[in-house]
C-alpha cells in the first residue's frame, strides 16, 4: 500500500498544529492526577523517575515487562495467584502475558463497590433517569449468572446480546464474564444480515435481548426479527427476554424465552470464577474489506490492563467520578464506557438519539447528571456546532472537566467550539480501535493541548508513523504502526484455526509489526494527529463496517450488477460516502430504484451506513485479479493525481477511471457533482 503521496493533500485543511497551546492544566488539576499519582508511585516503589511525559513513555515502551507489571501493582489488580514475569513471549502475533495467571473482571469492577454513589446513571432521549446502586447492580449480576449456570451455561460457551445501551445490558455482560463465558453484541438498531454475519460465526448457546428500542420518538418493535434470527441460529438453546419497549408484554411473543425478571430474581451470593489471563472475554466485530465481519476475541486479563490504564491515567478517572461516553452497544466505545467501573467511577448511560427531541439533549443530560467526563463521536461535536449549539444555555457544566472525542479526527475548529462554547475543558481526543480494544494515542491531564492534535502516544504503546520502507517517520504523514505487543492485542479471530486471517489483517504489510490502518503524524512534541482511515473500510460515526458487507446487500437487488463505496472520512472534512452502481443494460437509476437501495442497506446493516448519494457508472475499476480498487479511488476522491494513484497496466478495466476522474474534479472544484453516466439520475 502506497503512502508516498499522501502528504500531498495534507494542506488542504488545518491539520499542522503550531502555535501556543489552548489549554493548559492548572497545577490543582496536574498534581491531583492519576497519572501523576502513578509517577509518584514509581518514584516510591521502583525507584524510577521521569522528567517528563516523554521519558516516562519512552521507559513504558523499552521495558513492556517492567511497565504493566508496574501497573498491576499500582492498581491492585486480584488474583489468587503470585504474579510472576508480565511478558512470557514477546513475539506479535502471539505474545503471551502473566503466564500462570488467574483473574476474573467482574473481581476487578466490585472491588470499587461502596453505598456513597451509585454504580450507574440511565437517562434515555424521553427525559427518563434512573440509578442502579453498587449493591443492586451485584445482586442482578448474581442472580443472572445462577440462571445461566441453570441453563447449561459452562466456561466457553458464547452468550450473545441484542441490546441497546440501558442498565440490563452491563448486568448482562457483567453475569456472563463472572462464570467465564463469552460475551458478544450487536446494538438492536442492527439489520438482519449484520447480526446474523456476527452472531452465526461465534454460536451463541444463549441469546438476551430486548423486544425493542426507541429512537427518534419513534418505537421500533424487534420481536418479528428475534423470531427470524433465532430461525437461523439453531445453536440458541435459551432466550432471556428483556421488555424494553412493553414492561407488561411477558415472553408471549417468544415462546420459551425467560422474563429478565425471573432470570434477575431472587438474592445469591457472588461467584465469580478465576480463568486464565488470557481466556476469552469477548468476541467483538471490526470489519475489513472482504469477508465476513472479523470475530476478534479479547483476553480478561488483556482487557483488565488496557482499560485500567486508560480509565485510570490517560482518561483520569477517578472513584466517584461520573464518566459518559455516549455509543451504541455495537461500537467498542460502549465497552470502554463499562470500563468505567474498573476505575471506581459511576457510568452514566444514555440511550436513544442524542439529538432528539433537540441538538441540547444530550447537554442536558450531561448537566443534569453532573457529569464530570463526557465523550462522544467527533461527528456529534461538529454537528453541535454546525446546528449552533449553547451548551451553556442548556445546563451548569461546573462538574465537567474533561470532553473526549474519538471514532474520526476532530479537526481544529472541533476543538475551538468546544473551548468556546462548552467551557475551559480538558480535551481529550482519542485514536484506536476495535480491533485491539484500546487506544494507541490519546491524552493525559498533565500536558497541555494544541488545536487539532492529540495529546500523546499511550503508555505501553509503541506506536510510530512508517513509510512504505517500514522507516519511522517524524513530522510526516505515515502509517500508524505498533512496533510492540500490548495485552490486548487480539488472542485471535474466531474460527481462523491456522491464524492467516489475524496475520493477514494486521502484519502482511511489516512483518512483525501491526499495521493499523490509519494516516498519522507524529508530531516532534510527541503529539499525533490521524488523517482517516489509510485502507477502504467504512468508518460511519465509529462503527467501522467493512465493504463486503454492504456489497451483499447491495448485490442481491436484480437491478444491480456490482458495486463500490469509498468513505471519504478525513481530517476537516465532514464524512461524505457515496455508492456508485453498475446496473443491468437498460435499467437506470431512478429515485425509486436509488430508495430501494437505500432501503436495503439501512434493513441489512444499519441507518449510519446508508450513503450520502447514489450514482451509475459504466463500470467499477477492477485490478487484474478482478477486485475493486476501493483505496485508488478513494485517494483519487481525496484530492491525489490520477496518474499517481493507478497503473492502467495492472488494470483489467482502465478505461473505468475517466468518469471518476472528472467525478474528483467536480468535487475539488465545488460543482456540481452531476457528471455525465449511463442513465444519471440518483441522488
Amino acid at each position: 500500500m502506497s503512502i508516498s503521496n499522501i502528504t500531498e493533500i495534507e494542506p488542504r485543511v488545518d491539520a499542522a498544529p503550531a502555535g501556543a497551546p489552548v489549554w493548559t492544566p492548572s497545577p490543582e488539576l496536574a498534581a491531583n492526577a492519576r497519572i501523576a499519582d502513578f509517577i509518584g508511585w514509581l518514584a516510591r516503589e521502583r525507584e524510577l523517575s521521569f522528567d517528563d511525559y516523554d521519558a516516562l513513555w519512552q521507559w513504558s515502551v523499552n521495558d513492556l515487562d517492567a511497565f504493566w507489571s508496574a501497573l498491576w501493582d499500582w492498581d491492585g489488580i486480584r488474583s489468587p495467584d503470585t504474579r510472576g514475569r508480565a511478558l512470557g513471549n514477546a513475539v506479535m502475533p502471539g505474545a503471551t502475558w502473566f503466564p500462570g495467571v488467574r483473574l476474573n473482571y467482574v473481581e476487578q469492577v466490585f472491588r470499587h463497590a461502596t453505598a456513597s454513589r451509585p454504580a450507574i446513571v440511565h437517562g434515555n432521549e424521553a427525559g427518563e433517569h434512573s440509578e442502579i446502586s453498587w449493591a443492586e447492580l451485584e445482586r442482578q449480576v448474581a442472580a443472572l449468572a445462577e440462571s445461566l449456570r441453570a441453563m447449561g451455561v459452562v466456561r466457553g460457551d458464547r452468550v450473545a446480546a441484542f441490546m441497546p445501551n440501558i442498565p440490563q445490558t452491563v448486568a448482562a455482560f457483567l453475569a456472563v464474564a463472572s462464570i467465564g463465558a463469552i460475551w458478544s453484541a450487536c446494538a438492536p438498531d442492527m439489520g438482519k444480515l449484520a447480526v446474523l454475519d456476527r452472531f452465526r460465526q461465534i454460536e451463541p448457546k444463549v441469546l438476551i435481548a430486548v423486544d425493542g428500542y426507541r429512537y427518534g420518538g419513534k418505537e421500533h418493535d424487534r420481536r418479528e426479527l428475534l423470531r427470524e434470527l433465532l430461525g437461523e441460529l439453531p445453536g440458541v438453546e435459551r432466550v432471556v427476554l428483556v421488555p424494553n419497549l412493553d414492561a407488561h408484554s411477558g415472553t408471549a411473543a417468544l415462546p420459551g424465552a425467560m422474563a429478565w425478571a425471573d432470570a434477575t430474581a431472587g438474592r445469591v451470593a457472588l461467584q465469580v470464577e478465576y480463568v486464565p489471563f488470557d481466556h476469552p472475554l469477548w468476541v467483538v466485530y471490526s470489519s475489513g474489506t472482504t469477508g465476513l465481519p472479523k470475530p476478534i476475541v479479547h483476553s480478561q486479563g488483556g482487557i483488565v490492563l488496557e482499560h485500567v490504564k486508560l480509565t485510570a491515567l490517560h482518561l483520569d478517572l477517578h472513584p466517584g467520578d461520573r464518566f459518559h461516553w455516549n455509543a451504541s452497544t455495537g461500537w467498542i466505545m460502549w465497552n470502554l464506557q463499562v470500563g468505567g467501573l474498573l476505575a471506581g467511577a459511576t457510568i452514566c448511560l444514555f440511550d436513544g438519539n442524542p439529538g432528539y427531541p433537540d441538538m441540547k439533549a444530550l447537554w442536558r443530560y450531561i448537566g443534569e447528571q453532573r457529569v464530570s467526563f463526557f465523550g462522544a463521536g467527533a461527528a456529534y461535536f461538529q454537528a453541535c456546532l454546525k446546528a449552533g449549539v449553547e451548551p451553556r444555555e442548556v445546563s451548569d457544566f461546573s462538574r465537567l472537566r474533561a470532553v473526549g472525542s474519538t471514532g474520526s479526527p476532530l479537526p481544529a475548529e472541533g476543538y475551538r467550539w468546544i473551548l468556546d462554547h462548552v467551557g475551559d475543558v480538558w480535551i481529550n481526543a482519542l485514536s484506536g480501535g476495535t480491533d485491539f480494544a484500546g487506544c494507541f494515542v490519546a491524552g493525559v491531564p498533565t500536558l497541555p493541548v494544541y488545536l487539532g492534535e492529540m495529546q500523546c502516544r499511550c503508555l505501553g504503546a509503541r506506536v510510530e508513523a512508517f513509510d512504505d520502507a517500514g522507516r519511522p517517520l517524524i513530522n510526516e504523514v505515515g502509517e500508524l504502526v505498533c512496533t510492540a505487543p500490548m495485552p490486548s492485542m487480539p488472542l485471535y479471530f474466531w474460527n481462523d484455526e491456522d491464524g492467516q486471517r489475524y496475520r493477514d489483517s494486521y502484519f502482511d504489510t511489516y512483518p512483525g509489526t501491526w499495521r493499523h490502518g490509519d494516516w498519522v503524524r507524529i508530531t516532534p512534541r510527541g503529539g499525533a494527529v490521524i488523517y482517516g482511515r489509510s485502507d477502504a473500510t467504512i468508518n460511519r460515526y465509529g462503527i467501522r463496517m467493512g465493504t463486503s458487507e454492504l456489497y451483499r446487500a447491495v448485490e442481491d437487488l436484480p437491478e444491480v450488477m456490482d458495486s463500490m463505496v469509498v468513505d471519504l472520512e478525513y481530517l476537516g472534512r465532514e464524512s461524505y460516502m457515496p455508492l456508485f452502481v453498475v446496473l443491468r443494460p437498460g435499467v437506470e437509476l431512478t429515485a425509486e430504484l436509488t430508495k430501494t437501495i437505500r432501503d436495503r442497506i439501512r434493513v441489512a446493516l444499519s441507518a449510519r451506513h446508508v450513503p450520502n448519494e447514489v450514482f451509475q457508472v459504466a463500470a467499477i475499476p477492477l485490478t487484474l485479479s478482478g477486485k475493486k480498487m476501493e483505496l485508488p479511488i478513494k485517494k483519487l476522491l481525496l484530492g491525489q493525481s490520477l496518474e499517481k494513484v493507478a497503473n492502467p497496466d495492472s488494470m483489467a478495466n482502465p478505461e473505468s477511471l475517466q468518469w471518476f476522474a472528472a467525478f474528483a474534479r467536480t468535487r475539488s472544484t465545488g460543482e456540481s457533482q452531476q457528471v455525465a453516466s449511463p442513465g444519471d439520475g440518483g441522488r
